[in-house]
């Protein structure tokens, strides 16, 4: 049985997102994971969302204090709870169920 994604919370569709990406330079699979987690903010979050992006380089103490051990990884800080992704964000459906904007049936 595949999983399918269900509708958007009441409560996610509500809530201010804080989100922080941290990537490594200007690498391919960087400049991807920027592009497709401000398409899938402004096309779900769209004025209830800051994305901070870091890069690793340039802050390595906040990646240090993170625990980041790979990127590119989104941390999603609020609403709680604490969510981590990493990879290029990609995976559209992945990233609102990881964002709790969408639940998936088991």
């Amino acid at each position: 049985m595949k999983d399918t994604p269900k509708k958007t919370t009441s409560r996610a569709r509500q809530a201010k997102y804080v989100l922080r990406l941290y990537i490594n330079g200007s690498t391919l699979k960087s400049v991807r994971a920027i592009e497709n987690i401000k398409a899938v903010c402004e096309q779900h979050l769209k004025g209830r969302y800051d994305l901070e992006v870091i890069n690793i380089h340039k802050h390595p103490k906040l990646a240090r204090d993170e625990q980041i051990v790979a990127v590119p990884t989104l941390i999603k800080r609020l609403p709680l709870p604490l969510q981590r992704l990493v990879g290029d964000m990609s995976n559209v459906t992945r990233v609102l169920v990881g964002l709790d904007l969408r639940t998936q049936e088991l």
